[in-house]
């Protein structure tokens, strides 16, 4: 039952999520045809949901929204089309031991909202990252963690609520 409701709220919240501030919603027909081809090429049975366009330090990438078997992955490519990070939404049961021991030491009491394995791709190779992990803390914080498949915590920052 638990699952059940922690997968409505994680449809609900990644139906509803706005693009962050720093990200431009893009349409598809803009998107440039290698980054939507890479993408499909990657995961061709995925449907493609949407895209943004985000520029930082000059460089501009691109950020497609894709869903595969009711889970959510997000894939950032250059306006090539050569892959640069891959975000794949994951159940909590997938979670390395050590991230679910030191998230729960940690947040005891918390409830995981979205839990996403992030790989860095470097010539063309993909390695896991880190855990993106957004919870709901006993005092009602939302927090996102970034942790390592060790445990570590790599980083975390308490989101603010939009209303």
């Amino acid at each position: 039952m638990r699952y059940l409701a922690a997968a409505t709220v994680v449809a609900f919240v990644l139906g509803t999520a706005p693009v962050r501030a720093d990200e431009e919603k893009v349409p598809l027909e803009k998107v440039p045809k290698a980054v939507l081809e890479a993408a499909k090429k990657r995961f061709p049975k995925a449907e493609v949901i949407g895209a943004s366009k985000e520029t930082e330090k000059d460089k501009t990438v691109y950020e497609v929204e894709l869903k595969d078997a009711g889970k959510t992955i997000d894939v950032t490519l250059t306006p090539e089309g050569v892959i640069t990070t891959i975000e794949k939404q994951i159940d909590a049961k997938e979670l390395p031991k050590a991230v679910t021991d030191a998230l729960e030491k940690k947040y005891a009491k918390a409830t995981f909202k979205i839990i996403e394995s992030v790989y860095s791709v470097k010539d063309g190779k993909e390695a896991l990252d880190y855990y993106e992990v957004l919870l709901v803390t006993a005092a009602k914080k939302e927090i996102e963690v970034e942790i390592l498949a060790d445990g570590k915590i790599k980083h975390e920052e308490e989101k603010k609520s939009e209303k």
